[in-house]
């Protein structure tokens, strides 16, 4: 058996000749437990939003899309896109037309962003799944173009789930000079009518300012017959998303950019693991702050068994087997912590999970969720894990370092 293990294990757990020295004790291992119980909980909400942002973009977002890197569009019959289409991976390839027009109904207007597609657009995504409204989800009937547009901008135009007379469409014209005594023959304009739903993402960047259409009407209203802003691909289920990104990335050159759904919200996602990461790096003080309960009880354990470590040392241990007793008390004090905090982290976590005891806000419906949503992803519990253990080993060292050289010193014959 390991000696020092050993020593120190029944250090631990023994009573001591000062009580108070039990008491600190216990109060390191609580607050490095405490600490690591919030790191836990904290990086699990983290995880929670993260996991429901993304589940909302995943009904929206195809899971990958080709844009290109210069110019804002691109013929869609471009071999290269062709050939991209042809990947035996590939389920569903939607081409996709978007750009920044005016949109004005019974004298209301707003600045929208108009996304044309084409037929298999319901297949490629889950836009079914997030519609509201008594109708269904049509783009185009004969010679009849529909729109759908996001709640807030149907909010924001006062036309509901359902409006009965035309939106109107304005996009500037591509081509000519803009006669100032005649304005308005400097745009093209168009007009849609509803097919009785608007969609909602839940996020601003959509639902406040997009209007789904058909491809050929946003081509016409934009002077792009013919072209593509962007295909938008779903893949065969069990394809390996990751290869097939990089066989597109391959056959596009340096032409065009492959995008996942992160890559696609980059900024938003950015920002959360900014936030996640400044949220770690505070609670990680925090935990050093409950490091120093181990360096008073481990000062205060050195004074007490002073005379025990003499004897040990008339015994024949060398200062190098007394220090690591010490230093094994030390680090069961911080392992001890860490265990206790992420056992009680995780099964709050599970509960929340289970029962969504904290809630949001007072009213149900206030929020997209009731309750805070938690993920656990078990490469933070290791972060977690490894943080403590770095820290407290770290205060111990120091401690058990500087006390027993004191020690040491003023004890020259020792």
């Amino acid at each position: 058996m390991n000696f020092p293990f050993f020593i120190a294990r029944r250090y631990l757990f023994s009573k001591k000749k000062t009580h108070a020295i039990n008491i600190i004790s216990l109060i390191s291992v609580i607050g490095v437990a405490v600490a690591t119980m919030a790191l836990v909980i904290v990086l699990s909400v983290f995880n929670g939003f993260h996991d429901l942002v993304a589940s909302f973009f995943t009904n929206f977002d195809p899971q990958l899309k080709v844009v290109p890197v210069q110019g804002k569009t691109v013929p869609a019959d471009d071999p290269v896109l062709t050939e991209m289409r042809r990947l035996p991976d590939v389920a569903i390839a939607t081409e996709t037309l978007e750009d920044m027009a005016l949109a004005v109904y019974n004298g209301r207007q707003a600045m929208v962003t108009v996304k044309g597609v084409d037929d298999s657009f319901a297949d490629l995504t889950h836009i079914t799944e997030i519609l509201y409204g008594d109708g269904r989800f049509e783009l185009q009937t004969a010679n009849l173009q529909f729109g759908v547009p996001g709640i807030r901008l149907a909010q924001t135009l006062g036309t509901g789930t359902q409006w009965k007379d035309y939106l109107h469409v304005y996009a500037p014209q591509r081509e000519g000079q803009l006669d100032m005594s005649n304005a308005q023959d400097g745009f093209v304009v168009d007009s849609l009518l509803s097919p009785g739903v608007v969609f909602s993402v839940n996020q601003g960047k959509y639902d406040k300012d997009h209007i789904l259409t058909s491809l050929g009407f946003a081509q016409n209203l934009f002077g792009q017959q013919g072209m593509v802003s962007a295909i938008e691909f779903r893949l065969k289920p069990n394809a390996d998303l990751d290869a097939v990104k990089k066989q597109m990335q391959q056959i596009g050159g340096g032409k065009y950019l492959v995008e996942d759904r992160y890559e696609q919200q980059h900024d938003t996602f950015k920002i959360m693991q900014i936030e996640k990461l400044m949220a770690y790096i505070f609670l990680t003080f925090i935990l050093i702050v409950a490091c120093f309960n181990i360096i008073g009880s481990l000062s205060m354990l050195i004074i007490d068994k002073r005379d025990d470590a003499e004897t040990l040392r008339n015994l024949g241990a060398s200062d190098q087997q007394i220090r690591r007793v010490f230093l094994f008390e030390g680090r069961l004090i911080s392992v001890f912590g860490a265990l206790i905090g992420i056992a009680v982290g995780l099964t709050l976590c599970a509960l929340q999970q289970q029962y969504g005891f904290v809630h949001m806000g007072n009213t149900d419906g206030s929020y997209v969720v009731n309750a805070y949503p938690v993920s656990v992803h078990y490469i933070d519990v290791l972060a977690v894990f490894a943080t403590v253990i770095v820290a407290g080993w770290s205060a111990v060292w120091y401690t058990v370092r500087s006390a027993t050289k004191r020690y040491t010193s003023a004890n020259p014959g020792a």
